[in-house]
C-alpha cells in the first residue's frame, strides 16, 4: 500500500530551493499579518476606549457648562474675562497701578434729583457724607451743571442731565443693580431735606443692627410737610415699623400685617440694601415715571418678612422742608390739548401785562405732574394685578397672612 505525501517537494535542486523561498516568504508573511492584526486591533480597542471617555469628559464638561449662568451674549468668551458688575468710581487717566489696588472702606451710594434752586440744601445735604465712605450722584432735571463746580464737592460728584426727569426715570436708567453691585446701601432721596440731625453713619449702624433692608429716616413732626403718619417720628423708639390708626376707614392696630400700617416707607427718602435694591429696580416700570403705587409693594423686596426687615429710623431723623421742585412754575407756554402752544395778543392786554409777560405767562405745572402720578398709579395696580394672574408659578408670600389677620 501507497503512503501519499501532503507536501510536494520538488526532486530538483533549483527548484527546491525556490520552494524553500517561497515558503519562507509565506510564513513571513503570514506571521507580520497576525502579529499586524494583533496589534491594529489592539489599538483600535484602546482607541475606541479613549474616544468612549473623551465623549464622557465631554459630556459631563457639556453638562457642566450648561449649568453656568452666563449673561446672554457672553457664549463665545470664556467665563474668567467675563465683568458682569461696574461701579460708578472715576478713573484716573493715568496712575500707579499700586494705587489702584490699595484696598477700600465698604461705600454705598447716595442719588438724589436736583435743580439749581434747591443749590444750597443740596450743598448741606451732600456734605453730611463723607467722601470716605458714600458715593454721591445727582440728577440734574433742569439741564443745569456747570453752577454747581464752585461747590467743594463737585468734582467727586457723578453729574448726569435730562431735562424735566423724575427721579425714578434717572434710577431706572443709571442705577442697574449690576452697577451699583459694590455699594452696600442706597440713598435715593429727593432734595428738599433738611439733615441737621442726621448722621448717615449712625443711621447706617442702626439699619444694620435692626436687620431693615429697606429703610428710611423718621420726619420731624413739628418742622416737616407730612404726609403719612407712619414716616413722623417718634421720640420713644430708635426704629418703628407700624404706625396705629383707630378712627376712619383704613385702620392699623397691632394685628395688621400689610402697608400702609406696617412694611412700609415713603418713596421720598427711602434707603435700599443692596439685595433690597437689585428687587425693587425690577419693580420700577420703564414708562411709569413717578413710581407712585410702588410703595405699596416694596416689601416684597425686603428679603423675608416686610412687618421685619422695613421700617423707619427715629433716632436719625429729617426734615421733609415741601419746597416746590420739578414740575414748579415755569415760563415755557402751555400746550393745548394738541399739542400746540396759545397765542397772546398782547396788543389787547392791559399795559401792566403786556410789559411784564414772563409775570403774566407763568404756570405751574405740579397739578399736572399730580394728576399723571395719579394715573400711573392706577396703571402699576392693573399691571401688578395683571402680572399674579398670569404667573402660575407664583405664590404670593404674604397673602395667607393677610387673609388671618385682615379686619
Amino acid at each position: 500500500m501507497k503512503t501519499l505525501n501532503c507536501a510536494f517537494v520538488p526532486s530538483d535542486p533549483v527548484s527546491r530551493s525556490c520552494f524553500y523561498s517561497f515558503f519562507i516568504a509565506a510564513s513571513l508573511i503570514c506571521t507580520v499579518y497576525f502579529i499586524g492584526g494583533a496589534f491594529f486591533a489592539k489599538e483600535y480597542d484602546e482607541g475606541l476606549l479613549r474616544w468612549g471617555t473623551s465623549k464622557s469628559l465631554q459630556n459631563a464638561k457639556s453638562n457642566a457648562c450648561k449649568n453656568q449662568c452666563r449673561p446672554p451674549g457672553t457664549e463665545a468668551l470664556p467665563q474668567g474675562i467675563l465683568a458682569k458688575t461696574s461701579n460708578l468710581e472715576t478713573r484716573p487717566l493715568w496712575t500707579y497701578t499700586a494705587k489702584l489696588n490699595v484696598p477700600k472702606p465698604s461705600m454705598s451710594l447716595l442719588a438724589i434729583p436736583v435743580g439749581i434752586k434747591q443749590k444750597e440744601v443740596v450743598d448741606r445735604i451732600v456734605r453730611k457724607f463723607p467722601r470716605k465712605y458714600f458715593v454721591v450722584m445727582l440728577f440734574h432735571y433742569d439741564g443745569i451743571v456747570d453752577e454747581w463746580k464752585a461747590l467743594a464737592w463737585a468734582d467727586r460728584a457723578i453729574h448726569v442731565s435730562a431735562a424735566n426727569q423724575t427721579k425714578w426715570w434717572f434710577a431706572k436708567r443709571f442705577l442697574h443693580p449690576d452697577i451699583v453691585a459694590e455699594y452696600n446701601y442706597i440713598f435715593l432721596w429727593d432734595e428738599d431735606i433738611g439733615v441737621e440731625h442726621f448722621n448717615p453713619r449712625r443711621y447706617l449702624s442702626i439699619v444694620k443692627e435692626e436687620g431693615l433692608e429697606i429703610s428710611q429716616p423718621a420726619l420731624d413732626p413739628t418742622k416737616s410737610e407730612i404726609h403719612h403718619q407712619i414716616t413722623a417720628r417718634s421720640r420713644k423708639s430708635r426704629v418703628h415699623r407700624r404706625m396705629y390708626k383707630f378712627k376712619g376707614s383704613g385702620r392699623c392696630d397691632d394685628h395688621s400685617t400689610a402697608p400702609p400700617c406696617i412694611g412700609w416707607v415713603e418713596m421720598m427718602a427711602p434707603v435700599f440694601s443692596r439685595a433690597a435694591w437689585r428687587c425693587a429696580w425690577y419693580m420700577i416700570q420703564n414708562d411709569l415715571i413717578h413710581a407712585w403705587g410702588l410703595d405699596m409693594q416694596l416689601g416684597y423686596c425686603a428679603q423675608g418678612d416686610r412687618t421685619k426687615n422695613v421700617g423707619v429710623v427715629d433716632s436719625e431723623y429729617i426734615v421733609h422742608l415741601g419746597l416746590p421742585t420739578l414740575g414748579a412754575s415755569t415760563d415755557e407756554p402751555k400746550l393745548n390739548t394738541i399739542g400746540q402752544a396759545p397765542s397772546y395778543q398782547e396788543d389787547h392786554l392791559p399795559i401792566s401785562e403786556a410789559l411784564a409777560p414772563s409775570q403774566s405767562h407763568r404756570y405751574d405745572n405740579r397739578p399736572e405732574v399730580r394728576r399723571q402720578s395719579f394715573i400711573e398709579m392706577q396703571m402699576f395696580r392693573k399691571r401688578w394685578k395683571n402680572a399674579v394672574e398670569e404667573d402660575k408659578c407664583w405664590v404670593d408670600p404674604f397673602q395667607q397672612l393677610t387673609n388671618q389677620t385682615s379686619h
